[in-house]
């Protein structure tokens, strides 16, 4: 029994130091999957949407332990970039079929549901980072850098270096 829970606790400490690891930062992600048309969004093109303060954000691991903090964020809401890009979808009552593959450019995934970002208030909180700590996105050592700050694990859904967004429909 000891050596199962020495192998179980192994097993989950190695899982934890493989989570999304450093990595080089991206300067654009391309949008594609279930659209008319895929969309690259360069670091620039998020200039053209409205940023907003997002303030400061403890970023916490899947226990909820503080793991950093990030301070003096800004950003664009992750759904207002996402309306650039039209889902193929043969009529609006569809939608809730459809859902967001969100992917780092070390494999780091994460998924939002159409409803989640279009009906309802996580939808508001959900960011591309255009400045930390007093540095813009193209200066950032995690950009392109996506965070949602409201989650009760926040560490869970921040995806580093952001490279993809696969728009897919559920089966």
């Amino acid at each position: 029994m000891k050596k199962l829970n020495l192998s179980t606790c192994f097993l989950i400490i190695m899982f934890a130091a493989f989570g999304q690891r450093d990595q080089k930062p991206t300067t654009s992600f391309i949008i594609s999957g279930a659209l008319k048309s895929p969309v690259t969004i360069q670091i620039a093109d998020l200039s053209k949407w409205t940023a907003v303060d997002i303030g400061d954000v403890v970023i916490t691991n899947h226990l909820g332990e503080k793991k950093s903090e990030s301070k003096g964020l800004r950003g664009v809401l992750l759904k207002d970039v996402l309306a650039k890009a039209e889902i193929n979808a043969e009529s609006p009552k569809v939608l809730s079929e459809y859902y967001f593959v969100c992917k780092a450019n070390d494999g780091y995934t994460v998924v939002y549901s159409w409803n989640e970002l279009f009906n309802t208030s996580v939808g508001d909180a959900v960011y591309i980072v255009t400045e930390k700590n007093d540095k813009t996105a193209a200066s950032m050592d995690d950009s392109i850098l996506m965070i949602s700050p409201k989650d009760f694990k926040t560490g869970r859904r921040q995806v580093k270096s952001l490279i993809s967004i696969v728009v897919k429909r559920a089966e």
